[in-house]
C-alpha cells in the first residue's frame, strides 16, 4: 500500500520523540511505547498492512533525522529508539489481529451454531449466511463425516480436509466446519460432486472414518433437515452395522419408514422372533444366522462362508428357525416377514429387552 494512503496522524509526536532521544540518550517511555502500541491497533483496524505503517515511519525516520544524532553514539541511540518504536508498532498491530481472529471466529462458531439448529430468524440468518458464502435462498446438502477421535476446526484432520477442498474446487460456495467432535460440510444442493469428494478426503483424513451425506432442501430450515438427515444415518449405521464408508441418505429412506411407527414394528419384532429366545444359547446364533443369509442374498454357499460354517451346519441353523418361529426362511412370503422383522430388531436393538416372564 503507498504511503500517501496511511494517516499522517499515525506520526503525531513522532519526531519530537526522535529529537528528544537523541538529546538526551534515553530510551522510549512506558507512555511513548503504548501510544505506538495503540498506532498499531488502529492501522490494522482501518486494514492497512504493516508494511506498509513500517515504511511510513521509517521514511518519517529518515526526513526527520534529529541533527542532534550527528554524533556516532546520538545515531545509536536514535536507531535503538526506532527499533522499539517498530516493535511496539507489530506489537500492537498484531494484538489487533489476533483479537479480530478470535471475533471472527466466535461469530463463525455462533453462526454455524444457529443455522444447523435453526435458532435465528430467517432474515438474520440469510444476512449472515452471505458473509460466509453461503446463499440460502438456494437448496444445500450437508454431509457429516466421523471418526476415531473428536475434531475441531483446528485439528489438523480439518485442516487437511479443508486444504484439499479448496484446492480442488475453490470458492464454490462451500462451508467447512466441526459440530460435536465431527467434520461437517455444506454445499449448494447441485454441487454433489463437493460432497462426494469430501467423503473421501474425510475417511482418508480420518483414517477410515465415514461420511453420511444428507439430501439437499431449500432454505435455512433445509440445511437443518439435511444436517439432520445426515446424523440420524450415522446414528442408524451403528444399529445396522453398516460398513459403508459413505452412507447417502437418499439411499436409506427404508429405515425411517419401517419405525414410522416403532409400535407397530416392536409388534412385528417379538412376534415373530420372540420364539427364538427358546433356543439353546439364546436367540443371538440364529439371528446372525438371519443377517447374514438376508445380507447374502439368501444364497446358502455364501451365508455358510460369512458365518465360518458348513453348509449343512447353516441348513440346521435355517431349519431350527423354521421350527420356532414357523416362518421359512426359503419361502417368498415367510421371508419378507422376517427380513422385515431382522431390519427391526436391529433399529430397536432387540436383542436388548428384557425377556418376557
Amino acid at each position: 500500500m503507498p504511503r500517501w494512503e496511511i494517516p499522517e496522524e499515525f506520526l503525531d509526536g513522532y519526531a519530537d520523540m526522535l529529537a528528544e532521544v537523541a538529546r538526551t540518550g534515553r530510551r522510549l517511555n512506558r507512555e511513548e511505547l503504548k501510544a505506538r502500541r495503540v498506532v498499531g491497533e488502529q492501522a490494522a483496524e482501518a486494514g492497512h498492512s504493516l508494511r506498509a505503517l513500517i515504511s511510513q515511519h521509517l521514511a518519517a525516520t529518515r526526513e526527520s533525522w534529529p541533527a542532534a544524532a550527528s554524533a556516532a553514539d546520538s545515531a545509536v541511540r536514535v536507531l535503538a529508539a526506532v527499533e522499539q518504536a517498530v516493535d511496539a508498532l507489530a506489537e500492537g498491530y498484531e494484538r489487533a489481529q489476533h483479537l479480530a481472529v478470535r471475533q471472527e471466529e466466535g461469530s463463525r462458531r455462533e453462526f454455524i451454531d444457529d443455522l444447523l439448529h435453526g435458532r435465528s430468524d430467517l432474515g438474520s440468518l440469510m444476512e449472515r449466511a452471505e458473509r460466509f458464502g453461503l446463499r440460502l435462498s438456494l437448496a444445500h446438502a450437508v454431509a457429516v463425516a466421523e471418526g476415531p477421535d473428536s475434531y475441531h476446526e483446528a485439528d489438523p484432520v480439518a485442516r487437511r480436509v479443508e486444504s484439499a477442498l479448496n484446492g480442488r474446487f475453490g470458492d464454490r460456495s462451500i462451508l467447512l466446519t466441526t459440530k460435536d467432535g465431527r467434520l461437517i460440510c455444506i454445499a449448494p444442493g447441485d454441487q454433489g460432486d463437493v460432497l462426494t469428494y469430501f467423503a473421501k478426503q474425510a475417511h482418508d483424513a480420518t483414517d477410515g472414518g465415514r461420511t453420511a451425506i444428507g439430501r439437499a432442501h431449500p432454505g435455512a430450515g433445509g440445511v437443518v433437515q439435511s444436517y439432520e438427515e445426515a446424523v440420524g444415518v450415522l446414528d442408524l449405521a451403528d444399529r445396522m452395522h453398516l460398513d459403508d464408508p459413505v452412507l447417502r441418505v437418499a439411499e436409506l429412506l427404508v429405515y425411517p419408514v419401517l419405525t414410522r411407527d416403532r409400535q407397530a414394528m416392536a409388534d412385528l419384532v417379538s412376534n415373530t422372533l420372540g420364539p427364538l429366545r427358546q433356543a439353546r444359547g439364546g436367540p443371538g446364533p440364529l439371528l446372525e444366522t438371519l443377517n447374514a443369509y438376508f445380507d447374502s442374498g439368501c444364497v446358502a454357499a455364501e451365508t455358510a462362508r460369512r458365518l465360518n460354517l458348513s453348509v449343512r451346519a447353516l441348513t440346521y441353523r435355517l431349519d431350527r428357525i423354521r421350527q420356532l418361529t414357523g416362518s421359512d426362511p426359503a419361502d417368498p412370503l415367510h421371508r419378507y416377514t422376517l427380513q422385515t422383522a431382522v431390519i427391526g430388531a436391529r433399529l430397536l436393538d432387540w436383542q436388548s429387552w428384557e425377556e418376557p416372564a
